[in-house]
């Protein structure tokens, strides 16, 4: 079965992850084959930041006389840069994690079989799905979101790279806190929303 493109790939991907991760991961996730998901991160990322601009005007920046061209700059900057940078720098974290959380003592110091890089920027990517729903400004709704985004993430984690539960922990949470909860601000939404 061939990969759809397009916005309506995007949309199948999205709808299978959310409601069916664990096929969606083991099925979906190739080796080498990291341009879908990068597409589907910047996508989640787009409608991310188009739901915030909508909700909360005052986050556009000056940076034309009009409002309106400087949010499509603000679009633009995430669609070409932004989404990208923050996807593959989550991932480098995620692969650091993963690489601790591979760390056998048995017989020696060995590292323990695992998925490569390419399978962990897909699951950094695709467990980002929920986050397209966390972009107007609601601080609870952007909270369940990107908790949902980390279930998403030690999901993939688990079933890709074939991790305990322990280290599933130890190799999901350092990226879900950098990608999630900083880069998308779950982190203060969670403040926000519950007094922190």
């Amino acid at each position: 079965m061939g990969r759809e493109r397009g916005l309506r790939g995007i949309a199948r991907a999205w709808i299978h992850v959310l409601v069916r991760p664990r096929t969606f991961f083991a099925s979906r996730v190739r080796r080498g084959d990291q341009a879908p998901g990068l597409t589907f991160a910047v996508a989640v990322a787009v409608v991310f930041t188009l739901g915030w601009l909508a909700t909360d005007p005052t986050i556009v920046p000056g940076i034309a006389e009009s409002k309106a061209l400087s949010a499509a700059v603000v679009v633009a900057v995430v669609l070409a840069l932004a989404a990208p940078v923050g996807l593959h720098l989550t991932a480098a974290v995620a692969t650091l994690s993963l690489l601790v959380a591979s760390i056998e003592v048995r017989d020696g110091i060995r590292l323990r079989e695992r998925g490569g890089v390419s399978e962990t920027v897909q699951i950094v990517a695709y467990a980002s799905a929920p986050l397209a729903l966390g972009g107007p400004a609601i601080p609870e709704l952007r909270f369940v979101c990107g908790v949902y985004a980390v279930v998403l993430l030690l999901v993939g984690v688990r079933v890709v790279h074939g991790t305990s539960p322990a280290r599933t922990v130890v190799a999901g949470v350092p990226p879900a806190v950098v990608g999630y909860g900083v880069g998308y601000r779950v982190i203060e939404a969670g403040r926000t929303a519950f007094g922190g």
